[in-house]
């Protein structure tokens, strides 16, 4: 069955044509349930990525990894999805962001795994691991009862989606994107009705936002944002895709609209300078292009869940909280729960 697939989507950048979604299903499960060999899995992961995978394709690839999941529909809010190969020379706003945004009310699912290709950058599970907290190394109860504690859910994702651990030694073997580098990000922990998610190339916001309306999210943003991420730029303006009912249209968020826009400093990024800087913002005493980098990330993204009616009155929220110390008492809270007995202890100064 592999082998005919194969021959479909492997033809050449002429020949190959797009699976339809019943055959890329079969794929997908030959694949992620390994019933195909390595070398047919990673033939038909190059043979994707020269023809281009259609949203039928990643959507049955999505379907299956759902499947193969643990899934606990216990917080109707946001789902961060943000590229699992990390980041190099970003701040990771989305993470001091969750807590802010739980503050405000609007429970956050992040979800990540360690370093993959191809741009083996930083990842949340390498902050995480800074910061005490192994992951991998908790029980989904524990997890999950710090979510409901604190409404910020932090998945492992190779953890709580089996073959996608399973499956990391061919993708590090090839050391280029595939399918999954899309569909792990919309698995969809927690059930969330409202998306926001991070692509490199607008070239791809038709089709993403076509795919978000087939896994009938509520709403859902596309952001092509800061190395590919969730985060909306505070140096320049952003482009993204708004999706809602099955339409979508182009935006630009421009931060000096808003009284915002900031130079970012040069910083040589590593785990504890990415923990140090978002802990700082929580505190309420970070360097002002990153407080305003999570200030606008969070109202934008509290107006996608109609927490709020403006862009501008999330921000009046958001800063209320961070002036008055409660997301920065949310994320001492999460991180005791999180922590495990031989984690370091919570940074305090």
């Amino acid at each position: 069955m592999m082998i005919n697939l194969l021959k479909e989507v492997g033809r050449g950048k002429r020949g190959a044509r797009d699976l339809g979604y019943d055959e890329a299903l079969q794929a997908a499960d030959a694949i992620l349930e390994l019933k195909a060999t390595p070398a047919q899995i990673g033939a038909f992961f190059i043979a994707e990525r020269i023809k281009m995978e259609s949203v039928e394709e990643i959507e049955a690839f999505v379907t299956v990894c759902r499947k193969h999941a643990l899934r606990v529909p216990m917080q109707q809010g946001l789902d961060c999805a943000g590229p699992y190969d990390g980041r190099k020379k970003s701040f990771y706003a989305t993470f001091p962001t969750a807590f802010l945004l739980a503050a405000a009310g609007l429970p956050v699912t992040l979800h990540s795994a360690e370093s993959l290709p191809p741009k083996w950058g930083i990842t949340l599970h390498d902050l995480l691991k800074e910061a005490g907290i192994d992951a991998e190394r908790l029980s989904s109860e524990q997890i999950v009862q710090a979510a409901a504690d604190t409404g910020v859910l932090y998945v492992p994702a190779e953890e709580w989606c089996p073959p996608l651990k399973a499956l990391r030694s061919i993708r590090i073997e090839l050391g280029m994107r595939t399918v999954l580098n899309t569909a792990e990000k919309l698995i969809d922990y927690a059930h969330s009705p409202y998306l926001i998610f991070g692509v490199f190339h607008n070239t791809v916001f038709e089709r993403m936002a076509k795919l978000a309306s087939n896994l009938e999210y509520k709403k859902a943003l596309i952001v092509q944002g800061t190395e590919g991420s969730e985060d909306l730029f505070i140096e320049r303006p952003t482009r993204i895709y708004y999706v809602k009912n099955g339409d979508s249209h182009l935006n630009i968020i421009d931060p000096d609209t808003y009284g915002l826009e900031t130079a970012v400093p040069e910083i040589d990024w590593t785990p504890a300078e990415q923990l140090r800087v978002s802990e700082s913002v929580l505190q309420g005493r970070g360097h002002i292009a990153f407080v305003n980098q999570v200030l606008l990330n969070a109202a934008v993204r509290l107006q996608l869940a109609e927490k709020v009616d403006s862009i501008e009155e999330g921000l009046y929220i958001c800063k209320d909280l961070l002036d008055n110390g409660t997301p920065w008492e949310l994320y001492r809270k999460w991180h005791n729960a999180m922590r495990s007995e031989t984690a370091l202890p919570c940074r305090t100064t």
